[in-house]
């Protein structure tokens, strides 16, 4: 029965000391990043001050009661620092979650609108080409037909040409003919002029 009343009386005492050594849920990030830096701060001033408690106490004659007490009083600044700790560092775990959540939930609403926006985009670059390609074929057909225009106009030229040496030639050729019946019409004539004389 007694152990029973200090079984009791012991939890309700530890009980009583975890409520008080309980630190505050963090609610922004701030607070959590705060109780995260304290409690660094703690554990390093614990690692300080438990190098001077343990330099201190080779100088006294119960080391090894003075090692035990000052490894109690780290240990218990440790667990305090990690009792502030750890809830500072599941609110920053559930935050980033609900950030990486959100951000998921928002790729995955905006997934449909930039699937139109990609598809609109490439019929428009689709577009573009189409209508780059037929441009293209219009300035190569475009020079193809001046380049028929300059053909057809060097040939009319060139039939000019001809046409208008050819003519040359004619009447080179006719001139030489009429020069030549005169010629062939002077001796006879000349000669018959002179008889009629």
């Amino acid at each position: 029965m007694r152990a029973g009343r200090w079984l009791v009386v012991s939890l309700s005492i530890s009980c009583t000391v975890w409520a008080e050594v309980s630190p505050p849920l963090p609610q922004t990030l701030e607070e959590a990043g705060a109780q995260r830096q304290k409690a660094a701060s703690m554990r390093a001033e614990a690692e300080r001050r438990h190098e001077a408690e343990q330099k201190n106490c080779y100088t006294r004659f119960l080391v090894n009661d003075c090692l035990a007490a000052a490894k109690k009083r780290y240990t218990a600044t440790i667990i305090e620092a990690r009792q502030l700790d750890q809830p500072a560092r599941d609110f920053e775990r559930a935050a980033k979650r609900q950030e990486v959540e959100a951000k998921e939930a928002q790729r995955l609403a905006d997934q449909p609108r930039r699937e139109a926006g990609q598809q609109e985009s490439a019929e428009r670059f689709r577009a573009e080409e189409a209508a780059q390609t037929a441009a293209r074929e219009q300035k190569l057909a475009a020079k193809a037909a001046k380049a028929e225009e300059g053909r057809r106009k060097e040939a009319a030229r060139q039939a000019k040409r001809q046409a208008k040496l050819e003519k040359r030639a004619q009447q080179e050729t006719e001139r030489e003919a009429r020069q030549a019946a005169r010629e062939a019409g002077k001796p006879a004539g000349g000669t018959g002029g002179a008889a009629a004389d």
